[in-house]
């Protein structure tokens, strides 16, 4: 039995009558470099559906000095809803620009993010994409330096690279400015500790918070520091309450606070928003699943990765080292102008 053998370039050049090398500029998309004709053109693509020719993928990545593809080495990829989301914003950004991804998860440990570097250079990718979940400072691997490098959702305190982060502190004056268009009542309390370590984005929105209020001449109250996770929230809020204060209004400085301090209000009979105005922070499902459903500053984490992908394979030259995205607002009903008529969101 004969096997059948897959289309060449020259069988492609024979049925639609011309040359070999007619045929490798237009399916190069080389064909004005020759002045072909259009009519040729077509006849060649029309050859090549026909047959079901593919190019040589090695060939071509020879050929233009580029294998289309490129690396993204992230802290933590797998099973988060924020990592989900900036893949899927890389993935798709790159299949527009005729590239794949090759994805490695670091999980922090110096040693497999030299393996993983080595990897991807030694497959000649056409760059890497350095990301973390959490907006905050790293230090580049020695191996990627002057390497074509594009830093996603992270600043490198060492060198500058294009960089794409979130606008944390824009995004912490809109909240404010939520919170003013909301018929705010009273003071204003900002729940959440400022993480230690590289993480800067909680340090940015809370600038943002404190300068928008005080623009409008109000006050911040006096911050409720926790951790940033339901219980301490909980507790944190809880323990502020019992001590006698009745707040206004909360922003919670992501949303598994916010859910805290929901439980927490509900606990000393206090509702949301009649009682207690809240937003939040990240745009996250937890925030839609709150009741009522928590008015949230979101991470644009899609956007973020998309963008990444744009700059390392067209990058903008004399463009700014590092682009702020906007955060948009995730809209629910827990401000209290929401409900009143005011111009709440």
């Amino acid at each position: 039995m004969k096997t059948k053998t897959k289309p060449t370039l020259g069988d492609v050049a024979r049925a639609a009558g011309v040359s070999q090398t007619t045929a490798s500029y237009i399916l190069n998309d080389r064909a004005e470099q020759m002045r072909i004709a259009a009519d040729t053109e077509e006849r060649v693509r029309r050859a090549a559906a026909e047959l079901r020719y593919r190019p040589n993928p090695s060939a071509r990545s020879l050929r233009l000095a580029s294998t289309r593809t490129i690396g993204l080495v992230s802290d933590l990829v797998a099973g988060g809803q924020f990592a989900s989301q900036m893949l899927v914003g890389a993935t798709t950004a790159a299949r527009e620009l005729d590239h794949i991804v090759v994805i490695g998860e670091s999980q922090g440990d110096p040693k497999l993010e030299r393996l993983l570097i080595e990897e991807l250079l030694d497959r000649h990718v056409d760059g890497i994409v350095w990301a973390t979940v959490v907006t905050s400072y790293v230090t580049l691997p020695k191996a990627l330096r002057g390497q074509r490098v594009v830093l996603l959702n992270c600043l490198d305190r060492n060198q500058q690279l294009p960089t794409v982060v979130p606008d944390e502190y824009e995004g912490g004056r809109t909240a404010a400015r939520l919170v003013l268009a909301g018929e705010g009542r009273g003071r204003v309390h900002v729940v959440g500790e400022r993480p230690t370590g590289g993480a800067f984005g909680a340090w940015l929105r809370r600038d943002g918070i404190r300068d928008e209020l005080r623009s409008a001449g109000v006050r911040p109250g006096t911050p409720i520091p926790c951790a940033w996770a339901v219980q301490p929230a909980f507790e944190a809020v809880d323990a502020f309450l019992r001590g006698g204060a009745r707040p206004a209004t909360l922003i919670c400085l992501n949303d598994r606070i916010a859910m805290g301090t929901y439980q927490a209000l509900a606990e000393h009979g206090l509702t949301v928003p009649d009682d207690v105005s809240v937003v939040s922070f990240d745009g996250s499902e937890l925030a839609t699943w709150l009741r009522p459903e928590a008015t949230s500053v979101a991470l644009p984490y899609a956007q973020l990765g998309a963008r990444a992908v744009e700059l390392l394979l067209n990058p903008e030259p004399g463009g700014p080292d590092v682009t702020r995205l906007p955060m948009p607002v995730s809209t629910g009903a827990s401000l209290w102008g929401a409900t009143r008529g005011g111009a709440g969101v």
